[in-house]
């Protein structure tokens, strides 16, 4: 009954900053809003009993992604104060593909489990083969990710870099 009360709480924080994300103003504040969000999809991870997604949840998406929206947007001093402006067409659309989104997943859901094609809980192994499989047979395009990242973040301070005429 507990673990219910903590996913049903989780999950109207996630809905609740989602929304943030979308509504906010200003840029900085939706990318805060946004790490409220991945801490909440964290924390559902948990009480689903899926330790190793919140912590790569965590790391990864969390630490990483939203330091690397905060640095590209501190970096941009145009960005730093930019506002976002919201019309009422888009929240209309959005809406409305919300919902349409909402509707496929639960008939896919519904479908898999008539079917049968469900995931049984145990049958993926533990997180020691996972983690085997991502730093040992996996290494390479680990590495070539976080080069990625690391030129990302080069370009951005050069593109943000104050240049004399």
């Amino acid at each position: 009954m507990l673990e219910w009360i903590a996913f049903v709480i989780l999950g109207l924080s996630l809905l609740l900053a989602g929304r943030m994300v979308v509504v906010s103003r200003d840029l900085v504040h939706s990318v805060l809003w946004l790490a409220v969000a991945l801490v909440s999809t964290a924390g559902l991870f948990i009480t689903l009993n899926a330790e190793f997604l919140a912590a790569v949840q965590i790391l990864l998406y969390t630490g990483g992604v939203i330091t690397l929206m905060l640095f590209g947007i501190m970096l941009t001093r145009r960005l730093a104060t930019a506002r976002v402006e919201h019309g009422s067409s888009g929240r209309v659309r959005g809406g409305v593909l919300a919902l349409a989104t909402f509707a496929l997943v639960t008939v896919a859901v519904r479908q898999a489990s008539r079917s049968g094609h469900l995931i049984q809980t145990g049958t993926l192994g533990d997180t020691k083969a996972l983690g085997s499989l991502v730093l040992r047979d996996l290494m390479l395009p680990f590495e070539a990710l976080s080069v990625l990242l690391l030129a990302a973040m080069i370009g951005a301070i050069v593109l943000a870099r104050k240049v004399d005429p």
